[in-house]
């Protein structure tokens, strides 16, 4: 039986365009089984400095000043690489990492283009693009009237869930954006859909 790899993922950028701005953090869970086993948060400088909204900066409580303190985006790829290594085959299409987050997609894509940036276009070789992500569920259920929330913000969401976030600092976001899910995927996971399966004759 294959193991349940679970890959949670934040990142802060230096805006919103994934081919064009940089990620500046990365926070990441890797969860096997329930159980974390690595965790980390890396700062790192962006590829280019002349690609930076300063808007974004000024979210993420960053200074230019600041990045260029931190590591070179090679070495926090050679670290992440490192760690995802360690619990995953890459070259084994059956091991593959469910990649987890807040509007994931936008984290996905910028790790993607951070990849490319440094010569490795395989990163789709790690995880396998079935993005777990509350925000989607959120939706559903403010649909239904279920829920009632003034914004969709990880902030705002966590403090309607009462989950303690300092916000765009990737790796409270992470944590909290972990906690958030399981909340939910307690409330989902003993659910039985079989009811909603049209049986053969």
């Amino acid at each position: 039986m294959l193991l349940k790899k679970i890959l949670y993922i934040d990142v802060e950028t230096t805006g919103l365009e994934p081919d064009f701005h940089d990620i500046i953090e990365l926070a990441y869970i890797i969860e096997i089984n329930g159980e974390i086993k690595e965790k980390k948060c890396l700062k790192m400088q962006p590829f280019f400095y002349d690609h930076i909204d300063l808007e974004a900066l000024q979210i993420s409580k960053h200074t230019v000043e600041e990045l260029k303190t931190f590591m070179t985006p090679q070495e926090a790829y050679n670290i992440f690489i490192c760690d995802l290594g360690k619990f995953c085959d890459k070259f084994n299409k059956y091991d593959k990492f469910i990649p987890a987050g807040y509007n994931c997609r936008f984290d996905l894509e910028f790790l993607k283009y951070f990849f490319l940036k440094n010569g490795d276009k395989y990163f789709g070789s790690w995880q396998n693009w079935r993005g777990l992500d509350p925000l989607p569920i959120l939706h559903f259920l403010c649909a239904l009237d279920k829920i009632s929330l003034s914004s969709m913000s990880l902030e705002k969401v966590c403090e309607f869930f009462k989950i303690n976030i300092i916000a765009h600092s990737a790796e409270s976001d992470i944590f909290a954006t972990r906690e958030l899910l399981q909340k939910i995927i307690s409330v989902f996971k003993d659910i039985d859909i079989s009811f909603m399966i049209k049986k053969g004759d």
